[in-house]
C-alpha cells in the first residue's frame, strides 16, 4: 500500500477541510509539430449536451537542452470544445479561444466555462471553439486508475490501482515521481511554456491572418500572467521582425480572475504564486498542501462523488488515516465539496462556492485561523490568503464516536430554500446565502473526474512560479514588445468574492462576477440563483463575437 507521503499530506488537507484533420507542418524558426496529431472524442455526462468535446495531442518535441525525459512529454495536448452544429474544422470556426491554466491546474478545470461560452456564442449566432491547454508536466500523470474507475462507475477500482497494487489491463501504478526523477522539469519555465503555445497554435491554425482575426488568447490565474508574457514575446529574439511577435498571433486577450501583464503586485503574487518549499526543486511541493499526492486526490474525490454521491466516504479516511476525519460520517459528495468550498477550504486560490454542509450540527472552524483574528492588522494579509469567508466544520460525531449523522451536501441552488436550516456562525450571521453560491456540486465532481486531461496538475514546474516572481535575463531578451498587451482588445473577468483585490489603474475596468471565488470563474453553473445570467461566459462570448 503506497501511503508513505500520503499520510502526512492528505491528513493535513482533510483536517483543514473537514476536522479531426491533420494540419500541414509549419515552417519557422522554432521546432514545430511533425504532423503526428491525434484527436479523440470525449464521452461526457454534462447536461450541456450540445457541446462536443475531444482531446487533441500533437507531437512537438522538447529541445535537447531540456535533457532526458519521457517520450510522452514530446507531445502537446489540449481539450477542445465546440458546438455540435458548428464546423468540425477549427479553421472554419468564427472564433477560437485558447486558455492557459493556473497554478496546479489542468485542462479539465475549464470544462464548465468552456461549455457555457460555446453555448452563449451560439445564441449570438457564432460558432466558437474553446481550447484548454495542458502543460508539459501533465505528461507525467497516470490517470489509468481514475479512468478505469469512471468506466466501471466504481471509485474503488481507482483506489485499488493507486493504493493497493491493483492492475488495470495488466498495468500497475508505478508510484508518484520524486524531484530526482523529474529533473528535466527544472528547464520548463515561462520561455518553454509560451513557446509551446506558439508552436501549438501555428500547427492547429497555420494561417497567420486567421490567427490575428479569430484567435483569442488568455488564461486563468497564473495563465493571465503567462498570456501577458506571450503578448510581449518575440520568438526569434529580433524585435525588428514582428511576424513572430506574440501580439501578432492573437486577436485579443482574456483574463479569468487574473490580469494580462508581465508583473504582479506583491500581494497578488503571494496569493497567486505559492512559494516552493525548496526553490531548487523542479516541482512545486508544499508540505501537507500541494504535492503530487494531494493533487491526485481531488480527481479521486470527484470520482467517488460522481459515481456514488450519497455513499459514505471512505476515500479521505483511507488515504489519510486521520482519526478526527474518521469520527464523522460524510457522504462522498460532501467529502469532495469540503475540499474546495469557500467555507471549508482554507486557501483562497483553491476555493469555489459550491453550497454548504447539511444533515447535522455545524460550528465555526478555528483552524488555521479564527475568523475574528483576520481583522488584526498583522494578520490581514494572511486572512486574505486564506479567504475572507467564515469557515465551518461538522461537530456531531456521535457517541460512541462515528455514530453521528451522515453529513450531506446542500447544493448551490438549494441554499435559502424553505427546508434550509440556515446554519449560523457564532456572530449570528448565516455562513452563506443564495447570492454567494454559484457552482453546482455534481458538475464540479464531473469536471474533476471525467476529463482525460484532468482538473489538477500533479507536477507543477516550480520554475514557472519562480520566474513569474523574478523574471530572468532569458525572459528579458524575449519580452521585446511591451506594447503587445495594449495592441489588442482585452477583457478582465474577476471573481467578486474571496479576497481583497488591489486597485490596478493601468488595467481596463474589469467585469466583476458577484459571489464568485477563484475557481468559480471556471466552474460556475450556467443557471444561476435568482435567474441571474452566468456573467463570465456571457461576457466572454460577447467579447469575442461582438467586441
Amino acid at each position: 500500500m503506497r501511503r508513505s507521503r500520503l499520510v502526512g499530506g492528505l491528513a493535513a488537507v482533510a483536517a483543514l477541510a473537514v476536522g479531426g484533420a491533420v494540419s500541414a507542418p509549419v515552417a519557422g524558426s522554432a521546432p514545430v509539430a511533425d504532423g503526428q496529431r491525434t484527436e479523440t472524442p470525449v464521452v461526457s455526462s454534462s447536461p450541456v449536451s450540445e457541446v462536443v468535446e475531444s482531446v487533441v495531442s500533437v507531437r512537438v518535441p522538447l529541445p535537447d537542452s531540456v535533457g532526458p525525459h519521457p517520450e510522452a512529454c514530446d507531445r502537446l495536448s489540449y481539450l477542445r470544445w465546440r458546438h455540435a452544429d458548428g464546423p468540425a474544422d477549427s479553421a472554419s470556426a468564427d472564433r477560437v479561444l485558447v486558455a492557459q491554466p493556473g497554478v496546479i491546474e489542468g485542462a479539465g478545470a475549464f470544462d464548465s466555462v468552456a461549455r457555457n461560452t460555446v453555448v452563449e456564442a451560439a445564441e449570438l449566432g457564432r460558432h466558437v471553439e474553446f481550447w484548454a491547454l495542458d502543460r508539459r508536466s501533465n505528461c507525467l500523470e497516470d490517470n489509468t486508475g481514475r479512468m478505469a474507475g469512471l468506466a466501471a462507475r466504481d471509485h474503488q477500482v481507482a483506489i485499488d490501482y493507486y493504493y493497493r497494487g491493483g492492475a488495470v489491463d495488466g498495468r500497475t501504478f508505478a508510484g508518484f515521481q520524486t524531484n530526482e526523477q523529474v529533473g528535466w522539469l527544472g528547464e520548463v519555465g515561462i520561455a518553454q511554456t509560451v513557446r509551446d503555445q506558439y508552436d501549438l497554435i501555428r500547427h492547429e491554425l497555420p494561417d497567420p491572418a486567421q490567427r490575428r482575426e479569430k484567435l483569442f488568447c488568455g488564461g486563468h490565474s497564473l495563465g493571465g500572467l503567462i498570456t501577458g508574457y506571450f503578448a510581449t514575446w518575440d520568438f526569434d529574439g529580433d524585435a525588428a521582425t514582428t511576424d513572430d511577435a506574440g501580439h501578432n498571433q492573437c486577436a485579443g486577450w482574456f483574463a479569468l480572475d487574473s490580469t494580462i501583464r508581465t508583473a504582479l503586485p506583491a500581494a497578488t503574487a503571494d496569493r497567486m504564486l505559492p512559494a516552493a518549499e525548496d526553490p531548487s526543486a523542479p516541482i512545486l511541493s508544499l508540505p501537507a498542501v500541494i504535492n503530487p499526492e494531494t493533487m491526485s486526490l481531488l480527481g479521486l474525490a470527484g470520482l467517488a462523488a460522481l459515481t456514488d454521491p450519497h455513499g459514505t466516504s471512505d476515500l479521505i479516511n483511507f488515504a489519510t488515516g486521520v482519526p478526527a476525519a474518521k469520527d464523522f460520517n460524510l457522504s462522498n459528495q460532501t467529502a469532495m465539496a469540503a475540499l474546495l468550498d469557500n467555507n471549508s477550504q482554507p486557501l483562497a486560490f483553491l476555493q469555489a462556492s459550491v453550497g454548504f454542509f447539511d444533515g447535522g450540527k455545524i460550528a465555526d472552524k478555528e483552524f488555521p485561523l479564527a475568523h475574528e483574528l483576520g481583522d488584526l492588522p498583522l494578520l490581514g494579509e494572511l486572512r486574505n490568503l486564506l479567504g475572507l469567508d467564515r469557515k465551518a466544520i461538522p461537530t456531531d460525531a456521535g457517541f460512541p464516536l462515528g455514530t453521528g449523522p451522515t453529513y450531506t451536501w446542500r447544493n448551490y441552488d438549494r441554499i435559502d430554500a424553505p427546508d434550509d436550516p440556515r446554519h449560523r456562525a457564532r456572530d449570528g450571521r448565516p455562513f452563506t446565502s443564495a447570492a454567494k453560491e454559484v457552482t453546482d456540486v455534481g458538475q464540479l465532481a464531473r469536471s474533476l473526474a471525467e476529463a482525460p486531461l484532468d482538473f489538477t496538475e500533479w507536477y507543477f514546474p516550480a520554475r514557472l512560479s519562480e520566474e513569474a516572481r523574478d523574471p530572468t535575463a532569458e525572459i528579458a531578451r524575449h519580452t521585446l514588445h511591451p506594447g503587445g498587451i495594449t495592441a489588442r482588445p482585452v477583457i478582465t473577468l474577476l471573481a467578486g468574492a474571496g479576497y481583497d483585490r488591489p486597485q490596478e489603474p493601468d488595467q481596463p475596468a474589469p467585469v466583476l462576477a458577484p459571489g464568485y471565488h477563484h475557481l468559480d470563474v471556471l466552474t460556475a453553473a450556467a443557471a444561476q440563483n435568482g435567474g441571474r445570467q452566468e456573467p463570465v461566459s456571457v461576457n466572454l462570448a460577447r467579447f469575442v463575437t461582438i467586441g
